[in-house]
C-alpha cells in the first residue's frame, strides 16, 4: 500500500514497457480565440479527442481531467490541442499538472478521500480497501 503522507514515493515500472510509469492527473482547458461568445462547438471537438484517447478522463464546467502516465496525459493534451490548432485557430491552452509517482485512480480516489474527510473522519485514513 502507498503511503499518502510520504514525501516520495517508489516509482513503479510498467511491466508492458518497463519504463517508470510517473501517474498523472492533468486539468486542461483547452479553447480558440476570436471565434465568438459561445465556444461549445470548439471545446467539444478537443473534449472528443480527449475522450477517444482511452485514458481515464472526465469533464466538467471548467476542465477536463485526465489521468495516466505523464508521457501518456501530455501526448493527450496536444492531440487535443492540435484539434483546433491544426485548423488555424489560434488556441488557448490552461494546464495544471499532479504528478504522483506511485499512485492511481486518483480521478475517483482523490474526492473519496475528501469525502471521507467532510463526512468526519479526521484521520485522513485512505478510503481504498
Amino acid at each position: 500500500m502507498t503511503d499518502r503522507n510520504a514525501e516520495r514515493q517508489t516509482v513503479p515500472t510498467d511491466p508492458d514497457t518497463g519504463r517508470p510509469y510517473i501517474n498523472t492527473v492533468a486539468a486542461v482547458a483547452i479553447a480558440p480565440s476570436g471565434v465568438g461568445a459561445e465556444l461549445s462547438e470548439y471545446v467539444s471537438q478537443a473534449v472528443g479527442v480527449i475522450r477517444e484517447s482511452g485514458l481515464p478522463n472526465e469533464t466538467n464546467a471548467m476542465f477536463t481531467n485526465i489521468e495516466g502516465d505523464l508521457d501518456d496525459v501530455l501526448r493527450v493534451v496536444r492531440d487535443a490541442t492540435m484539434k483546433l490548432a491544426g485548423q488555424g485557430y489560434r488556441t488557448g491552452v490552461t494546464l495544471k499538472l499532479d504528478i504522483r509517482p506511485g499512485f492511481t485512480g486518483q480521478l475517483t480516489q482523490k474526492p473519496a478521500l475528501v469525502d471521507t474527510l467532510l463526512d468526519g473522519d479526521a484521520t485522513g485514513t485512505d478510503p481504498r480497501p
